[in-house]
Parts: structure tokens; sequence; C-alpha cells
């Protein structure tokens, strides 16, 4: 009879010997995270969908930075399709998908963490030169420019990664030590290439650029404010539009709350090492995860092109013959 106990307790309890320990959850909890982590899910990839499709199908915002969102959206997108409802398994029950879905599910989530990141070090070359270089900046930045920066950086990430992740993906259940977890333990010399390559480089430049960006926005927002002369006003004017300071200032709230929610994420993964698996991680993940939420939401609020684009693919009017014509802007 004890031993029915111990194994009622077991993810496997065939496998006595092997099996992992179930999570101590209680079921109207594990109910509750189940409804709300999939709701959030859902709506992640609804949304993102809708970015995708407005910035591919509408020729009028086919424009350097908006293909940088639209880079951007494709990655959360995967995130609310894909590695939200692995972790939702993760978190409420044991891993029961297999070893090689565990070394999948660990890939994806480092390529697209990478690749989130390159986004949003795109975006902020992109406000850089907008903003700090506008003169230049028509010949600079253009759209095939910017498509082959997002598709050498999502290159990039899915070949690094490949390296990265390479002792999992060869041997899946490397560092499981029993059946039902999903473990990845990265080595220090690993550890420290990653962070110097995917924390302190691209972080250093994004606060930089945007800081710089900062800087001068709120001198070209004083001197459009200025009465002094007139010719300062122009001045102001014609180096930087009142468009391409709105949009630093709505990119600089998408860069802020990604850093904020990028940064506790890879700060804990290298105090714990085993971060996949750690059940007390799963708030840092998870708010990680909710910041490819909170992307699309950012742009609603922001961005009237997008609401625009929105009520017409809702209402299916995207369906209509030369509608990628219609102007939303």
């Amino acid at each position: 009879m004890m031993e029915i106990q111990k194994g009622a307790e077991l993810c496997f309890p065939q496998l006595l010997n092997s099996s992992c320990r179930k999570r101590t959850l209680h079921w109207s909890k594990a109910v509750l995270l189940n409804i709300v982590l999939s709701f959030i899910s859902l709506i992640t990839a609804a949304l993102n969908l809708l970015v995708i499709i407005s910035v591919s199908h509408f020729r009028q915002i086919h424009t350097p930075t908006n293909i940088i969102l639209l880079s951007l959206a494709v990655s959360d997108f995967f995130v609310g399709l894909l590695l939200m409802p692995l972790e939702i398994i993760r978190i409420t029950a044991c891993w029961v998908l297999g070893d090689r879905m565990c070394s999948l599910y660990v890939y994806l989530t480092s390529s697209l963490v990478c690749t989130s990141i390159g986004n949003i070090a795109l975006i902020s070359v992109d406000r850089y030169v907008a903003i700090c270089d506008p003169l230049h900046y028509p010949t600079r930045i253009t759209v095939p420019r910017v498509k082959h920066s997002v598709c050498l950086c999502w290159f990039y990430s899915t070949v690094y990664n490949i390296f990265y992740t390479k002792d999992i993906l060869i041997e899946p259940d490397r560092y499981n030590s029993c059946y039902g977890e999903c473990v990845f333990v990265v080595t220090e010399i690993t550890g420290i290439v990653d962070l110097i390559l995917f924390f302190i480089v691209p972080v250093s430049v994004i606060i930089v650029l945007y800081m710089r960006v900062f800087v001068v926005a709120v001198s070209q927002a004083r001197a459009m404010r200025s009465h002094v002369t007139a010719v300062t006003l122009q001045r102001s004017l014609n180096q930087t539009n009142r468009s391409e300071l709105k949009a630093a200032r709505t990119l600089g709230v998408l860069v802020v709350v990604f850093l904020s929610s990028f940064c506790p994420f890879y700060c804990y993964s290298l105090v714990e090492e085993n971060v996949v698996n750690d059940p007390s991680a799963s708030t840092v993940i998870i708010f990680f995860y909710f910041n490819s939420c909170l992307n699309p939401l950012i742009y609603a609020l922001f961005y009237p092109w997008f609401r625009n684009a929105v009520k017409l693919i809702i209402t299916l009017k995207i369906l209509k013959h030369d509608s990628s014509e219609a102007k939303i802007l």
C-alpha cells in the first residue's frame, strides 16, 4: 500500500526507480493557471498574427522600421504559438513530451530570444540614424538593406544556437536524471561567451544608441517649442520631423518594455544553470514571454495605421481586390 502511494506521486508510476516526482500543485491552482496562461498564449499568437498580416499585406506601410517590427512580430508569434504552451506543460505537469521535444523546446527558446534581442538592436540602429542623421536616413536605411539585416539576424541566431545547444540536440537525455524532466545545463565557457555576445554587447549598444536618441529628441522638442527665431524652428523641423520623433518615443517604449523583461530572465539564467527546469524560474520565464503579448498592444496604442489595418482585416475588407493599396496612414 505504501508503494502505491509513492507511485501515485511519480510522473510515471510504472517506473518506480527512474521516474521524477510530480509537481506539488493543487488542482484548482493548476486549472486556473492553465486557463490564464492558455488565454495569454492565444492572445499573443492572434495579436502578432494581425501585425504580420498588416505589415505584409499593406504596401503603404512597407517601411524599413515596419520591416523590423514584422520580424519581431514573427518571433513573438512563435513564442505565443509554441513556447507558451510548452511552458504551461512544464509548469503545471511533468514533462511527458519526451527528450527530443525537450531539446527542441530548449533550442527554440534560445533561438527566439537571440532573434528578439537582434531585432531590438536593429530598431535602435534605425531610430538612431533617423533622429541623429536624418538627412542620410533615406539612403542608408533602405527596405532592401533592412530585409538583408533581418535575414542575417535570423540566420545568425539559428546557426549560433545549434552550436549553443548541440549537446542536448545530439543527446536529448544528456542532462536528465529521471524520466519526466527537461534539463539543460550550460557550461561555464559557453555561458561566458553567450553572456558577452547576447547580453553585454547588444544591451550596451541598445542603451547607448537610445540614450543618444533621447538626448537629440529632447533637444529637438525644445527647439520646436522655442519661439526665439523662425530660423531655429525651421532648422529643427528640417532635421527631424514630428513623425520621426513620435516613432522614436513609441519604439523607445517598446525597447524599455523588452529590456525590463529580458534582463531579469537573462540574469536569472546566469545565476541558475538549469533555468529551464527550475520551478522557481517559472515567473521570470512567463514574464519574459508575456513581453511578446505586450508588443502588439503597444502598436495598437500608439500606431493609428495598425488600428486601421486591424479593422480592415477583421471586417474581411482585406479580401477585396487591390486592398493592399489601401491608404491606412
